[in-house]
Order: structure tokens, then C-alpha cells, then sequence
């Protein structure tokens, strides 16, 4: 199912849930906000190629870790800012206009 959110991330084994979900090919992305609690199984969620995008530290900051965690499903991780993306007016209007019209035509829930 895409979009699946789980809030209580500690009552439920994140990593069968989403091999349930996925009929057992994964995550294509995973977007954690929590960090040092759950970074790993964050990890073991994805799918071949899949991309773990870590943005918070709720529970801590996700540790410095050996790049070759991600060579057994050739996966990716990124820990991306906001001041990247949005450097300039423009460019925040511009991608708070792409974020709604997601929403308004069902893309985005």
C-alpha cells in the first residue's frame, strides 16, 4: 500500500509489515524522521535499489555507518536539508505550487 505510515514505530515489526505490504520486494523509499531508533530496520525495508531519506533526529542522529551496508540491494541514502531545496522565494513558491497540485490531483496523499 503506498503511503503506509506507522507512528508507533515500536509496536509493530516495521520490517515484516512492509515485506507484508510488499508482497516481499520492499520499499521503494523510506523516509524516516525518528533517526537513531529506527535507521536500520528503515534500512531493511528497501527494496533493490531503494533510497533511505533520513531528516530527523527524534530520537537521536542516525550514526556515521559503513557505506557498504547498502551493497547487498545496491540501495541509496541521502540526508537532504531544506535550505537546499528551497535557496531562493522563487524556488519555495515554486515547489509549495508542485507539493499542492500533487495533492489536488490525487498523486499525493
Amino acid at each position: 500500500k503506498e503511503g503506509t505510515r506507522y507512528s508507533d514505530y515500536t509496536s509493530v515489526d516495521i520490517v515484516k509489515a512492509v515485506d507484508e505490504i510488499t508482497d516481499g520486494q520492499g520499499a521503494k523509499a523510506v523516509i524516516d524522521g525518528v533517526g537513531l531508533a529506527t535507521w536500520e530496520s528503515s534500512i531493511d525495508c528497501l527494496a533493490p535499489r531503494g533510497i533511505f531519506i533520513t531528516f530527523g533526529n527524534a530520537s537521536g542522529a542516525v550514526p556515521a555507518y559503513p557505506p557498504l551496508k547498502h551493497i547487498a540491494k545496491s540501495t541509496f541514502m541521502t540526508r537532504p536539508k531544506l535550505q537546499e531545496y528551497i535557496a531562493t522565494r522563487e524556488e519555495l513558491d515554486r515547489r509549495t505550487s508542485e507539493v499542492f497540485q500533487w495533492i489536488l490531483d490525487g498523486k499525493l496523499s
